[in-house]
């Protein structure tokens, strides 16, 4: 395994206007490697995912993928780069207009190598992957639940089995039982895929089941990194307050918009 990590960030800030949302962020993450963002709410997690996905250039820093700098790509160069990826949104971001399969198909179906009929197989397979029959296959997101939309979600983000994998509150919304069967979910199909992964979780408790590494950000800038296993006593005021809710400490509860 080389040395060099999957991805890297590096110095990377970016900000709107006045909020200096990323402050200087430094993040490594090894090939093959799960690591969990925490962090308090508004503080630049989900930015993180979209600098990474390239649908947000930082301000300054690089943002490196097998040691390649991917941080100013052109369109051609940024198309060919995406493919490389798989993404999970907060709200799942189904296609209304289409059934459960051409969602799991939709990167599939604009590949000119595969025929429909191909797409189809390939996304069926990956559904069956995460639990669900073929017959939902055929119904629309909105004739299924909040739960089996975040699967089909997550079956989109791995049906063209890509090298690193973007998971945004796989578990946002989700009753305790569903939460644990989308992380097991998660944690099974990731390790067959040897996929890095980079998820955004508030179940702490999930976090430590699907994570190698975790790490806190706060205040624009990473304060915490570590394997999972240290999250309970990793002698760190802000992990310590975060993980324990606190009212007192480090962290400064602060409403931002961005």
């Amino acid at each position: 395994m080389s040395d060099i990590p999957k991805i890297q960030l590096q110095g990377v800030t970016k900000s709107f206007g006045d909020n200096h949302v990323l402050k200087g962020v430094d993040l490594d993450i090894g090939t093959g490697q799960s690591l969990v963002l925490i962090g308090p709410s508004a503080s630049g997690k989900t930015l993180i995912l979209k600098l990474i996905l390239g649908l947000v250039e930082p301000d300054s820093g690089r943002i490196l993928i097998d040691g390649e700098d991917v941080t100013h790509l052109t369109a051609k160069q940024r198309e060919s780069y995406i493919r490389r990826m798989g993404m999970l949104f907060q709200q799942s971001a189904l296609f209304d207009s289409q059934t459960v399969w051409e969602n799991v198909a939709f990167r599939l179906l604009q590949d000119k190598n595969l025929t429909r009929a191909q797409a189809k197989s390939i996304a069926l397979d990956t559904l069956a992957a995460v639990g669900m029959t073929p017959d939902v296959g055929e119904l629309l997101p909105a004739e299924i639940s909040g739960g089996m939309q975040k699967r089909v979600g997550f079956a989109r983000a791995i049906a063209s089995r890509p090298e690193i994998v973007l998971l945004d509150e796989p578990t946002a919304g989700l009753d305790p039982i569903m939460t644990n069967i989308i992380n097991d979910l998660i944690l099974e199909n990731v390790r067959q895929l040897g996929a890095t992964t980079i998820s955004i979780t508030s179940d702490l408790t999930g976090a430590r089941k699907i994570a190698n590494t975790i790490a806190m950000i706060y205040d624009g800038r990473i304060v915490w990194s570590g394997p999972a296993a240290s999250l309970d006593d990793s002698d760190n005021p802000y992990i310590d307050q975060f993980v324990h809710h606190r009212a007192g400490g480090p962290i400064e509860q602060v409403e931002r918009a961005f």
